[in-house]
């Protein structure tokens, strides 16, 4: 049998990576930050405590490789948007895939989520990883946007664009984290509305 290729392996790579962040995130919602080891992650995964000492340095950055990842995968989907798309249609339209949740998955919120997700959120480990985790995305969505708009990644339009649709997001699941009762990708679109508008005042 052929050795896999450097494409496959690197998909399995990613695949892994995924599989561990979701299963620390899943865990320590269900159980409570201190009752969750790097070990009962690997297990959840599938995969020995050593491939995710492989992976992950800590549970903290496992838990937020998920949002790394989508914000790799917010970059690649704006590229692929079609070239006549206006910008913001565009940025909104690949944001919004990232968060649709898969076919036939019951998407309700279970009881006390929101509070365990608030005190994830809480905890001085994950909130340095996620401060980490933003400067990588949008970092990844400056350059994306500069492909698009033919600009250089250090000009200062990418750079701006990229932070808005940061403190957009940031916003949007924010507001979501603390009443989960509606839809993420549905509450996108009002985010990123009042942004292109140029946030008029309420009246």
């Amino acid at each position: 049998m052929a050795p896999p290729s450097d494409g496959l392996r690197e998909r399995k790579k990613r695949e892994t990576r995924f599989a561990l962040s979701q299963a620390a995130i899943r865990l320590t919602l269900e159980r409570g930050w201190d009752n969750v080891s790097a070990e009962d992650i690997a297990a959840a995964a599938n995969v020995s405590e050593r491939t995710f000492r492989n992976y992950f340095a800590n549970k903290a950055e496992a838990i937020v490789a998920t949002h790394v990842e989508r914000g790799r995968r917010t970059a690649e989907a704006l590229r692929d948007r079609p070239a006549d798309e206006p910008l913001w249609d565009a940025l909104v339209n690949a944001i919004a895939a990232q968060f649709e949740p898969p076919p036939g998955s019951n998407d309700a919120v279970p009881a006390g989520y929101a509070t365990a997700l608030q005190k994830l959120l809480a905890e001085p480990a994950v909130q340095y990883e996620v401060f980490r985790a933003h400067a990588t995305a949008q970092d990844e969505l400056t350059a994306a946007v500069a492909d698009r708009t033919g600009t250089d990644p250090g000009d200062l339009y990418p750079q701006t664009v990229a932070a808005v649709v940061a403190a957009g997001l940031g916003t949007a699941m924010t507001r979501w984290s603390r009443t989960p009762s509606g839809s993420l990708p549905a509450l996108l679109p009002e985010v990123f509305d009042l942004i292109r508008t140029g946030l008029p005042s309420p009246r």
